[in-house]
Parts: structure tokens; C-alpha cells; sequence
């Protein structure tokens, strides 16, 4: 066929006035080095993604490729319906769906006729792979790594693809998009934006569905090709604060201490996600160097506070609710905040595992009460080990359509908000009422909305309840909050 032009679009996301820059479709566009007319259409921007894609289409969509990335929850909520509308408009339209989702569960989106062909896992390689099979015949389907499609109408994949080393990868076209639409104020700073520089993580935790993808690798660019992509958009777009959302930026110390040393002066603040044991083991002067740089806060993996659910959850003999509390009072130290997730509802005793980690977390704050707390009901991801062979056992088994997947109940399972039969209703209620009451005494730091007199009340109207631990029924709390618009930044970002 003959390839006139190729659109990579990103589905609404989240309700959020800003949205977060795709990364993904600009590293997809730099890799097809202009070879074909390529645009990226963002429907977080678009006041009608429809629209605004049907007028990219040739009119019988024959020599278009439509390429979405696609993570479950809001975005697959609107890439389904919005595909089949493609569909149905233009027929010869060749839709190919990458991303998370996709690469996780490819037979569901096969099943789907607006669905033509899957790009599983890292996908710069395997789409420009395709695009050569669509326009030349070469090479055979089969023989593309990563790649899933329909043979005689039944899904099949071949196997992931090998994944390439990101600083190997061309630098992304930022002339392409409007940056300055991605640029939000936030806690950190007024023209806040997200950036990813590196790929994967080195562990294997149970519960975590990037291990499925990475399977142990962690690769990033160099603390030089960093520091110089934040300061472009520092000096070109008026950027003050990065949000590094890399799975694990803190890998390697001495990436994170140069990068630190060439961050220094510049007046841009940070954020980045790290394990607790590997940033223990920094030293001093690596804390000293990522204060003065900029760094405000960290995102950690906290998980539990019961040593026996660590432990199902492979996060390794040197992560501890001990190792926590330590981490908690160093970062004191250094005037960083933590910002702690926890996963609760663990099987196989979901209301023990809840009750201890919501006794620690009280323990956590009494240590260090600028700790940010997130809290999380465990959800399964297609991946082996204790945690998900015991949610197996009662029956448990994911969507196998789109249809199923968009559905109320699933849409709620991807944002981890659902009804679990492991967890029930009960003690799901204890959890929600738990959390109303310590986001009452102890608010966010991270909405800038909340001015200290509302933060004094919100404080007031909870202290009686979070000192008796009494969290039955807080509908006053409920109203406050609904009042003041608070809200959690893992339900709408920073």
C-alpha cells in the first residue's frame, strides 16, 4: 500500500487541565527519521479528537496509518469507542495500537475489528518494522519482533522485541508539538513539566506490572544528555520544574550525583520515583548535592508495613518498615519530602495486612509529618508469583474483550479503586474512611490550591477522630474536603 500519511494520537488521559507530555509518540516520530508525513494529535488538546482526526484522514483512509498509545483506564475508555467510529467512517483506515495495555493483553484488542495490528513492548523498532511490511510487502509479518496480528482472523504474536538502549535512540523533535501546552503550575513550580530518562527498573516486585515489561533491565541516558534536555526546556520554554517519571530515576549514584552537579544553579526544581534501601545507601554528600540542585521531593515505594508482605512481594531482604522510618528521618534531614506508596489489601489476609500498614503509616507520620502518604488496594498484573497465584485461586481472570475492559467495574480495577472480592467491601470502607481522616490532619503539600487557613481547618475538623483512631462515618470530613475541592495528586498529578 502506499503510505501518504501516518498519525500518532494520544487518547484523553485524565480529566486534568494540562496534560502530560507524550513522550512516547515523540520518540516513535523521531524514529522514523521524516521517512513519511508524520503528525502527532493530542486529544487531551483537541476539543473534538474526532474531529480533529478526521481531518487528517484521506478520505477513504487507505493511505493513512493511525498509531495510538494506549494505558488502561481513561485512555482505553476513549481510544475503544473512538477506533470503532474511525472504523465505521473510513474502512480502509489501518488502526495499530501500542502502549501498556496493548502489549499486556494483544488478544483482547485483536478481538476487535477497529483494532488491525498491536505493537507490543518498546515500540520504535516494530512500528517502522511494520510500516516497511504495509508499504513494500517485506518483511513477513511473522518475522517482526513484537509484533501482533491477525492470522486467518485469530490473534498471534510473535515475541517481544529486543529493547533498545534509550540513549542509542534519536532526541526527540520538541518543534513538533506546543511544549509550552504541556507546561503547568504546580507545587513545584508554575511551569511545571513531565520527562522520562530512563527505562525500566532492576527488580522484580511482585506487584509491579513494569517488571513484566522489562523483565529486570533498567537503562537511561546520561546525566549529560538529562541535564541538557532540561535545560533547553529551561531556557527555550520557560520550564522551572521537572517531573522525572522514570520507574526508577535513582538507580545509579553517580548518574544521579552528576546530573545533580550540573543541575546546580539553574533554579528548576524536582521530583523523581527511587527504592528506599538503594537511596539509604547514598551518601552525604550525594543528599547535599540533590537538595542543592533542586530536588523537593521523592516518590517511594514504602508498600507495607508487614515484614511477611514484603517479602510476597519480592522487594527483597533490604526493604523493611524499619529501613522506612530511617529513610523517612533522613530525608528530614535534608528538607526532602517523602512521598510514600503503600499497596494494602494483600492477600492472603487482606484485613490483617491492611490494619498493620495503616498502623505504621500513623508510626511513619508520628516520625516525620511532612510525609506524603498514597495508598493503593492491591490489583493484579499478568505476571507470575505468590501475590497473583493466590488472587488466581479465588477465581480471579481478566476481561477478555474491550467491551469487558471499558466496562464500569474494569475501568475501576485499572485505577485501582474497585471492588475486590479479596479485599470486600467492609474493609474497603475502613480504607476509604482511614484515608479521609489522615488527608484531613495531615493535607497535601502538593496542591497549591490549599492555602494554610484551609489547611488549618481541614486540620481542626479531623484532630479529635485521628487522635482516638476513630474513622467511622466522617461525612463531615467529606463535606469539608468536597468544600475546599481537595484532592489527592495520584487522582489528577500535581
Amino acid at each position: 500500500m502506499k503510505i501518504n500519511r501516518i498519525i500518532l494520537f494520544n487518547p484523553v488521559s485524565s480529566a486534568r487541565r494540562t496534560p502530560v507530555l507524550p513522550m512516547s509518540l515523540l520518540a516513535i516520530e523521531a524514529a522514523l527519521e521524516s521517512r513519511w508525513p508524520t503528525m502527532i494529535i493530542d486529544g487531551n488538546l483537541a476539543e473534538d479528537a474526532l474531529e480533529a482526526l478526521e481531518s487528517a484522514i484521506d478520505d477513504d483512509g487507505a493511505g493513512t496509518i493511525l498509531a495510538i498509545t494506549v494505558m488502561p483506564g481513561p485512555q482505553l475508555e476513549h481510544a475503544t469507542p473512538l477506533c470503532r467510529d474511525l472504523k465505521r467512517l473510513h474502512p480502509d483506515l489501518t488502526i495499530v495500537w501500542g502502549g501498556y495495555f496493548p502489549s499486556q493483553h494483544w488478544e483482547a484488542c485483536l478481538k476487535d475489528p477497529a483494532v488491525d495490528f498491536v505493537v507490543r513492548g518498546h515500540g520504535e523498532a516494530v512500528f517502522a518494522s511494520l510500516l516497511e511490511h504495509l508499504h513494500t510487502g517485506n518483511p513477513a509479518p511473522e518475522s517482526i519482533a513484537g509484533l501482533a496480528w491477525r492470522d486467518r482472523g485469530e490473534p498471534r504474536s510473535n515475541i517481544r522485541p529486543q529493547v533498545p538502549h534509550p540513549a542509542k535512540l534519536p532526541e526527540w523533535n520538541l518543534e513538533s508539538i506546543d511544549i509550552g501546552r504541556y507546561l503547568r503550575p504546580t507545587f513545584l513550580g508554575r511551569r511545571t513539566i513531565g520527562l522520562h530518562s530512563s527505562y525500566g527498573c532492576p527488580y522484580f516486585c511482585a506487584f509491579c506490572a513494569v517488571v513484566n515489561m522489562v523483565e529486570g533491565r533498567w537503562m537511561a541516558w546520561s546525566a549529560e544528555r538529562t541535564a541538557n534536555m532540561v535545560h533547553r526546556l529551561h531556557v527555550d520554554w520557560g520550564a522551572d520544574a521537572i517531573e522525572f517519571n522514570d520507574n526508577n530515576f535513582f538507580v545509579d549514584e553517580r548518574r544521579v550525583v552528576e546530573f545533580s552537579q550540573r543541575f546546580q544553579g539553574l533554579g528548576v526544581n524536582w521530583w523523581g520515583e527511587g527504592r528506599i534501601d538503594t537511596m539509604m545507601d547514598y551518601s552525604d554528600t550525594t543528599w547535599r548535592a540533590m537538595r542543592d540542585s533542586g530536588l523537593r521531593m521523592v516518590f517511594l515505594g514504602a508498600e507495607s508495613g508487614s515484614e511477611e508482605t514484603l517479602k510476597l512481594m519480592d522487594k527483597g531482604g533490604s526493604v523493611s518498615p524499619q529501613k522506612t522510618l530511617e529513610m523517612v528521618r533522613r530525608m528530614q534531614k535534608w528538607g526532602i519530602v517523602p512521598e510514600l506508596s503503600f499497596v494494602l489489601g494483600n492477600p492472603p489476609d487482606a484485613q490483617g495486612d491492611a490494619l498493620q500498614t495503616m498502623d505504621f503509616i500513623r508510626t511513619v507520620k508520628a516520625a516525620n509529618p511532612a510525609t506524603e502518604i498514597i495508598l493503593y488496594l492491591y490489583t493484579p498484573v499478568p505476571l507470575a508469583g505468590a501475590l497473583f497465584d493466590q488472587v488466581q485461586a479465588t477465581g480471579f481472570a481478566f476481561p477478555e474483550t474491550l467491551d469487558q475492559w471499558i466496562s464500569g467495574d474494569w475501568l475501576d480495577f485499572a485505577q485501582r479503586r474497585s471492588d475486590l472480592p479479596w479485599v470486600g467491601p467492609r474493609l474497603q470502607r475502613r480504607i476509604k474512611n482511614f484515608e479521609r481522616v489522615l488527608n484531613a490532619y495531615y493535607p497535601t503539600t502538593t496542591l497549591p490550591s490549599l492555602t494554610t487557613g484551609k489547611r488549618r481547618l481541614l486540620r481542626a475538623a479531623s484532630a479529635w477522630r485521628y487522635h482516638l483512631g476513630i474513622n467511622v462515618f466522617p461525612l463531615e470530613l467529606a463535606a469539608v474536603q468536597r468544600l475546599l475541592h481537595y484532592r489527592r495528586p495520584e487522582t489528577s498529578g500535581f
